[in-house]
């Protein structure tokens, strides 16, 4: 599974929200499809230079992956090497592009997930946004935020950020409302 970091996060959430909202996609085109369109925005890379370096090898995606060489030197090689360095991992690119990962697949409802299909845009959107929720969860636990900047409280005083934080406290409804 792909490692949790805000890139990758935000790429995902960004080419789902560009999908929604009609953004160029084609199943068969290796630069418009469910990798092509993530790697476009995780490369800045166009649809048709990924294209064209997909068409250095020999099917789609998951065989381009299959056959993945970081030392052949051929380009399509060098981008999925680019892909695995941003978080990603093989076996991420292979269920991507058929939306096939079971973990990301369990949390869409029984009834959603059967209908699902690999090269319909709305499925796709809906697979990379929970992608990037269960990215989120994992991710979310291991941010530390020093607030120590906020307490004033060594020099005997309460610092008006605290005062707020009170406040704010007090003005919150408790569990037992």
């Amino acid at each position: 599974m792909a490692t949790a970091n805000p890139d990758l996060i935000n790429a995902l959430r960004i080419t789902a929200k560009k999908l929604a909202e009609g953004g160029n996609y084609q199943w068969g085109h290796m630069g418009s499809c469910n990798c092509g369109n993530l790697a476009q925005e995780l490369t800045n890379l166009t649809k048709a230079e990924i294209h064209q370096f997909a068409m250095q090898g020999r099917g789609d995606w998951r065989e381009q992956v299959e056959e993945f060489c970081p030392t052949s030197g051929l380009s399509i090689d060098l981008l999925i090497a680019d892909l695995l360095h941003r978080g990603l991992t093989v076996t991420d690119l292979q269920d991507l592009e058929w939306l096939s990962d079971q973990k990301i697949l369990k949390r869409i409802p029984l009834e959603r997930r059967d209908k699902m299909r690999h090269n319909v845009r709305e499925d796709v959107v809906l697979y990379m946004t929970e992608w990037a929720r269960m990215l989120e969860e994992q991710l979310i636990p291991h941010i530390k935020i020093d607030l120590s900047f906020m307490d004033d409280s060594a020099n005997g005083e309460r610092s008006k950020v605290n005062e707020f934080s009170m406040v704010l406290s007090e003005a919150t409804p408790s569990e037992q409302d």
